[in-house]
């Protein structure tokens, strides 16, 4: 049994039995991936990606916390019990904030965490620098793939990510021109230049673009993609990798999925002025296996599935990518999901619980992220929702793609695009995973977008609590919550609504002592799993690459001695 300890009220450090009991919230669970349909060759270049994208962790450590590298240092120099204990769990959190519990420190010498992350000056207000941003000067600062720095005088300035990181990116480009040389698959050999060529230059959209037409036995996602980490204004992309293998009998289940966007778009329960006439032409999904994931790819709660690039441009003139990460989702549904059915649904909803609800459920929800409004107007400005809703862009945008990812059920259910037993399944398995998210903590955007639904439909009384304190859906009031819901965060998109974001988080964004009840009821199960890439560990050995990079000794696990 796990005994599950909260930092909600804690005001001392953890001790050694208090840190165990936080490590323990992640299972170490082993990710494999089979790699029967590689030959020696791509195998080759498999080991070569994994070995080349290790210092993505190196480089997310510093875009966390500019202190990240001296603590760690510290860290791996202390062999007591508690040392390591606390080092396990840096690793896991990238950090010495614990993520699930408002990213409060667990460690000696560690300040409160910035909003602003280590993308800005650490002496700097959140209002200098939005000044700053707002002026002629600071215009070139306001990309994805810049910091934010001081210069001798102390004015702010902007620094490019490929001189920031200068000699990391450096040596990585070299890597994936390397495992570019080695590779027989021409799409892949081509998205891999193009990336190196990136690092160096700042300019994605080439490589953003090869890499939705990648049509590969090896699916490499690498770079700056996710503005979570930047607590400020949801602006600045933090470093990942994820390196996986195409499952290719589900990748062809679903291709049809991508045809139906335009379909699903056009009819959006919002006003028609907001909707988008023509999607980009590339829609691929692509369901995979992880072989090895790194950078804020594999920091606390581990990623499921993603829906990128992020660029806007990109997304307008071409579409969006979807890749679904298939055996991490089975080892949440496994280890995490059904354990939390069990106790937080009403008995009668435990039975619809199921795993093709659950990937039916993740897929849409990616499917979702790219459709409606994402280049608005303003008062006679162009502009994008994200920067209008600023901070609260990632909570709002992870509400919309879960909300509308139900209507999306129930609209391709009705014309006989999804088997009606999934869509059977569908309520109850949301519902149990809406817990499942409600423990990564409100601080987190999926967090804090799944408390925004939840309180609605408990609100619409299209899901009610019973008598012993557990969770149902009541199907009769479903539908009509769901569309509402999803019509009221669509407008709010549509219309760049900074204020009108802030009230809805300010309104239901929250935890009610009801939901607390239930999650208190799972504080044996675990939150999360913690990845152990035993592929990765056995392709790279065999290949004798294991070298320097910072974190290798600690890469193959999530946390320990080595993810939504």
């Amino acid at each position: 049994m796990i005994t599950m300890i909260t930092m909600t009220t804690m005001t001392t450090l953890p001790d050694l039995d208090t840190l165990r009991a936080m490590t323990a919230r992640f299972a170490p669970v082993s990710v494999a991936a089979d790699l029967a349909t590689l030959d020696a060759p791509e195998r080759r270049v498999l080991a070569t990606l994994v070995d080349a994208v290790r210092v993505m962790d190196d480089l997310y450590l510093e875009q966390v916390w500019a202190g990240n590298r001296a603590m760690l240092a510290r860290l791996r120099e202390d062999r007591t019990a508690l040392g390591q204990a606390r080092l396990r769990y840096f690793l896991i959190n990238k950090g010495p904030w614990s993520r699930l519990d408002h990213d409060r420190p667990f460690l000696p010498d560690a300040p409160p965490k910035s909003g602003g992350a280590g993308f800005y000056p650490a002496d700097a207000t959140k209002d200098e620098v939005a000044a700053w941003l707002s002026s002629p000067e600071g215009e070139a600062g306001r990309g994805f793939f810049t910091t934010i720095r001081r210069d001798a005088a102390g004015r702010l300035m902007t620094v490019p990510y490929s001189v920031e990181y200068r000699d990391t990116l450096e040596e990585l480009a070299r890597r994936l021109r390397d495992a570019a040389a080695l590779t027989r698959q021409p799409s892949l050999a081509h998205f891999l230049r193009l990336r190196a060529d990136a690092f160096l230059s700042d300019d994605y959209h080439a490589s953003d673009v090869a890499w939705m037409e990648i049509d590969a036995s090896i699916e490499p996602t690498i770079g700056p993609y996710e503005v979570y980490e930047d607590g400020w204004f949801n602006a600045k992309a933090a470093f990942e990798a994820f390196i996986t293998v195409r499952d290719e009998h589900e990748t062809q289940r679903l291709a049809d999925f991508g045809r139906h966007l335009q379909m699903l778009e056009d009819h959006l329960p919002v006003d028609p002025q907001h909707r988008n006439p023509r999607l980009g032409a590339l829609a691929p999904i692509r369901v995979v296996n992880l072989v090895f994931a790194a950078g804020e790819g594999n920091r606390g709660v581990q990623t499921a599935a993603f829906n990128l690039p992020n660029d806007e441009r990109v997304i307008r003139e071409h579409g969006a990518k979807r890749v679904m990460l298939r055996n991490v989702q089975q080892a949440k549904f496994q280890h995490v999901l059904l354990p939390i059915a069990g106790r937080a649904l009403a008995p009668g909803d435990r039975g619809r619980v199921s795993f093709d609800a659950f990937f039916a459920h993740i897929l849409l929800h990616e499917l979702m992220h790219g459709l409606g409004p994402h280049d608005i107007r303003v008062a006679g400005r162009e502009t994008t929702v994200r920067q209008e809703l600023k901070e609260t862009y990632s909570a709002i945008e992870e509400a919309k793609a879960d909300i509308a990812a139900q209507w999306a059920l129930e609209f391709l259910t009705d014309r006989g695009f999804i088997d009606a037993a999934v869509a059977r399944e569908g309520p109850a398995t949301v519902l149990a995973s809406m817990f499942r998210s409600l423990r990564f903590g409100i601080n987190e955007a999926h967090g804090r977008g799944v408390a925004i639904q939840l309180n609605f439909l408990l609100q619409e009384g299209a899901v009610r609590v019973e008598t012993d304190g557990t969770f149902s859906v009541e199907p009769s009031r479903l539908r009509d919550a769901v569309t509402a819901l999803t019509k009221e965060i669509l407008t709010l998109q549509a219309e760049g609504d900074y204020s009108r974001a802030r009230a809805m988080i300010a309104r239901l964004g929250m935890i009610r002592p009801e939901m607390q009840r239930v999650l208190d009821r799972l504080d044996d199960v675990p939150v999360d799993i913690e990845p152990r890439f035993a592929t990765a560990q056995a392709l790279v050995t065999a290949e004798q690459m294991w070298g320097p990079p910072f974190l290798a000794r600690f890469s193959w696990r999530a946390g320990g001695p080595k993810a939504g």
